[in-house]
């Protein structure tokens, strides 16, 4: 195979005008990054729970995993959480190790241990839980109609632990001898592994708890207060589109990365953008859960067709249901949202800008 991070080695990939201005942008937010941290502890704390919440049920939604929205807290908060099915099971594993990764990032070594690691935690108790694929699995996209079509062909099984190995290397040497910015060496590590898909599931997962670690590591923090995760989902098309973009011809290493380099970048830009508006909008001391409330409804009216109540509260999977439904009801009042309709399936409207009253 040739990689991405090895055409980078090369020299025979030139950093995209886009690239370089998604970097500049991010260098300065990086900048700004302990400047955000100091503001208000209890903001960041409730920040932290909330996109800890948030990161497992949209990495693990992305992949079709999913569990019931009044479950969501039990199963996430809960030191000892009973699972109902493989679903609840998996979502808490991924919940765990995002953990892992927030508390210990600085002393984990980017190595096939710790990816086969994290994938066991995400799979749970699986067969194969942290085990490379013994087949060959291609990844295939499903029509509607029953069609089926090859989207891209994986490293085969019986190639996938040398591929491994050596993508370790080339991430260690990248970083080492500085062959491309770190920002795009961890965009390109993203793009290679997904592409030799050395699980026979759970490999998008694996992917973005990476993605969370080689970050920390190289000092861009953002994705311990604002989910990459659900950012990822809701702009879940786009990722699929660019990753098919970068993946052909990349067995025969005539690729073009940047389309897929861009969006991880774009990605990470948006949550520090998140982040900034965030901790900058503190202005009286407001309880933090009942701020997320506002920014869950300021976020679902702006869609059209607006939104249900069960969508706010698995918006706001930290905040009790009366808190939800407690400031959802003022903003009524204030005008800000108006509700059509009656019952559970009722939908809700904005009509103005949301208020802390």
């Amino acid at each position: 195979m040739t990689s991405t991070l090895r055409l980078f080695a090369a020299g025979e990939l030139s950093i995209s005008p886009a690239s370089a201005w998604y970097l500049s942008d991010l260098g300065e937010y990086r900048g700004k990054q302990e400047l955000y941290t100091r503001q208000s502890p209890q903001r960041l704390k409730a920040l932290r729970e909330h996109a800890l919440i948030e990161s497992a049920v949209s990495s693990n939604r992305i992949e079709g995993v999913s569990v019931e929205p009044s479950r969501v807290r039990d199963l996430l908060v809960s030191p000892r959480p009973l699972f109902r099915d493989r679903d609840e099971e998996e979502v808490r594993g991924y919940r765990d190790a995002l953990e892992w990764v927030h508390q210990d990032a600085a002393g984990i070594l980017v190595s096939e241990k710790t990816i086969q690691r994290l994938h066991a935690m995400t799979r749970g108790e699986i067969w194969d839980a942290g085990k490379y694929k013994e087949k060959d699995g291609d990844i295939i996209e499903r029509y509607p109609d029953g069609r089926e079509r090859v989207r891209f062909r994986t490293v085969p099984a019986r190639e996938t632990p040398a591929a491994m190995a050596e993508l370790m290397g080339d991430w260690q040497r990248c970083l080492d001898e500085r062959w491309v910015p770190p920002l795009i060496a961890l965009a390109a590590f993203n793009l290679d592994f997904l592409c030799i898909h050395p699980f026979r599931d759970g490999n998008g997962r694996v992917s973005r708890l990476l993605w969370l670690l080689q970050s920390y590591q190289l000092g861009y923090e953002v994705g311990r207060y604002i989910s990459l995760e659900r950012l990822v989902e809701q702009n879940k098309d786009r990722y699929y589109e660019t990753l098919e973009q970068s993946s052909q011809g990349w067995h025969e290493g005539k690729h073009d990365p940047w389309p897929y380099i861009n969006y991880v970048l774009s990605i990470l830009k948006s949550a520090y953008r998140e982040f900034a508006e965030r901790v900058g909008e503190i202005k009286a001391p407001r309880g933090a859960k009942r701020d997320m409330v506002l920014t869950g409804i300021d976020r679902l009216a702006a869609r059209s067709g607006g939104f249900t109540i069960s969508e706010l509260e698995q918006a706001c999977p930290g905040v009790s249901r009366d808190m939800v439904r407690r400031v959802l009801r003022e903003q009524q009042s204030a005008g800000a949202v108006e509700c059509q309709g009656r019952g559970p399936g009722a939908t809700w409207v904005g009509k103005g800008v949301i208020t802390p009253k």
